[in-house]
């Protein structure tokens, strides 16, 4: 649907005047090149070299190679309903509507088909980068000068406002509305949705770093309770953490259009637009820089775990998740990465029970993570991975197998000739096994229930049973470790 003009009336009645609707940040909470540009990199990694090799054709033709690469679901969107609603009105009224965007052409005639509000299309082709003057020139050579109204977001919008009978602006930023101001006194601002601190936090997974708390595990099993180690074991936290959230940051970078169509995920900052693709794309090696710094400092063992994790991590991200049941794997791995880091960062052996442990257990909440997951998708399944509805049940049962492996390693490990040496009443341990079991019976009930909403971890840390059950886990310990 694109516009064709012969030429351009010299003047139109106000009421008929043109509404003229620009895209990226205005329509739209995205910049569709970056929204484009993951989805084809999320889809295939190799397609970095395509962009790449179109990077040297200008921006246009960059915009064009995303576009041809990328499978965005336009009706996936985060749109302004405020800049939507304008449009319905202006529409109501018979004027027509039209979108000018510098995004390429695929991606504005996409756009403006999945809404049917449109009249006509401006946008990028490939050769031509319409933003700007280039956008300005563009719209007064179809409708004149001063005879469209315009809606915009950026300091590159001024040129079309300026050749604009009416400015209404969608931005975040005092400065350019100043400006606006000063060039269109009776211009509009709208409402815009800024990032709060909150919005920080969660897209960081702060939440999340009760999950690194596993570093301390060796500490505490080894009982090593030098300032020393303890000095480590904090230092590879914070590590660990930093680290964490840049990969959290960078898979949901990628997993944008997916967290879309998840039933709760779709608020995330990022998948809501709140907070802008770009600035995810600084804040992810930023923080990824910063955690392998600190872990060089820990020491070099941690540096080699931690590096470890980033790159599973990324592996996960782009192939390993959309592998039926290898997903579940990795996860759990990623856990026992972590207790591997914590003894890595003491510089103390790990027991081989712990890590029998530990790989049962976190397969376990992986997979009840994974029914979830699964129970609340469509009918059809999990959007870009590999399981269907009906697999919920079997995941379930395999979460249970899983977690009372764990229980049986726990309590071999209770009867072996090792836990003499740590503890002075071992006999205690043996109410670890009824306690854990009550625990994961629950969860798993209460997952089939439909009860479980997020992250079973982060379940259990907002769950009063839960955190009775920890506190009893604690008072066992104790009491075998005091006598």
């Amino acid at each position: 649907m694109t516009l064709l003009l012969d030429r351009a009336p010299t003047q139109i009645p106000p009421d008929r005047r043109p509404l003229v609707v620009d895209l990226d940040g205005a329509l739209v909470k995205t910049d569709m090149l970056v929204e484009t540009a993951l989805s084809a990199l999320g889809s295939k990694p190799q397609n970095i070299l395509h962009l790449l090799a179109a990077l040297g054709g200008g921006k246009a033709e960059l915009k064009a190679r995303a576009a041809s690469l990328s499978q965005f679901d336009a009706a996936l969107l985060p749109y302004n309903e405020a800049v939507v609603a304008i449009i319905r009105g202006a529409r109501e009224a018979g004027r027509p509507i039209y979108l000018a965007s510098a995004c390429d052409k695929a991606v504005a005639e996409a756009v403006a088909a999945h809404l049917g509000l449109f009249d006509g299309v401006f946008s990028s082709n490939g050769a031509v980068n319409l933003a700007g003057t280039a956008k300005a020139e563009r719209l007064v050579e179809a409708f004149g000068e001063s005879n469209f109204e315009y809606i915009g977001n950026d300091w590159v919008d001024l040129a079309v406002w300026r050749r604009a009978c009416g400015c209404i602006a969608v931005t975040g930023s005092p400065r350019l509305e100043r400006e606006l101001r000063r060039m269109d006194p009776s211009a509009i601002s709208l409402p815009h949705e800024a990032a709060t601190l909150g919005d920080w936090l969660r897209l960081l997974r702060v939440h999340q770093y009760t999950k690194n708390l596993l570093i301390f595990a060796p500490l505490v099993a080894a009982h090593a309770f030098t300032a020393r180690s303890i000095e480590h074991a904090i230092l590879g936290f914070v590590a660990f953490s930093l680290c964490a959230s840049g990969v959290y940051l960078l898979n949901d970078l990628f997993d944008v259009q997916a967290d879309r169509a998840h039933s709760t995920k779709r608020r995330r900052a990022l998948a809501a637009g709140r907070i802008p693709l770009l600035h995810g794309l600084f804040a992810g090696p930023l923080l990824l820089g910063t955690g392998l710094g600190l872990g060089a400092m820990t020491s070099m063992p941690f540096l080699g775990v931690i590096a470890t994790y980033v790159a599973i991590t990324m592996l996960y991200t782009f192939w390993l998740k959309q592998k039926l049941l290898v997903d579940v794997v990795v996860l759990a791995l990623l856990y026992v990465v972590r207790v591997v880091a914590g003894a890595a960062a003491i510089g103390a052996p790990i027991s081989h029970w712990f890590l029998g442990f530990a790989l049962f257990i976190f397969t376990c909440l992986a997979l009840v993570k994974r029914y979830v997951e699964c129970a609340a998708a469509p009918s059809g399944g999990l959007r870009k991975r590999a399981y269907l509805g009906q697999d919920a049940s079997v995941l379930l049962l395999l979460a249970a197998a899983s977690g009372f492996n764990a229980v049986t390693v726990l309590a071999l490990y209770i009867a072996s000739n090792d836990v003499g040496h740590l503890y002075a009443s071992p006999e205690w341990l043996w109410m670890l096994c009824p306690v854990m079991m009550y625990w994961m019976s629950r969860l798993i009930v209460l997952a089939q229930r439909g009860q479980v909403h997020d992250d079973p971890i982060v379940f259990a840390l907002k769950d009063r049973a839960s955190l009775l059950t920890l506190g009893a886990l604690g008072v066992v310990v104790g009491l075998a470790t005091s006598g």
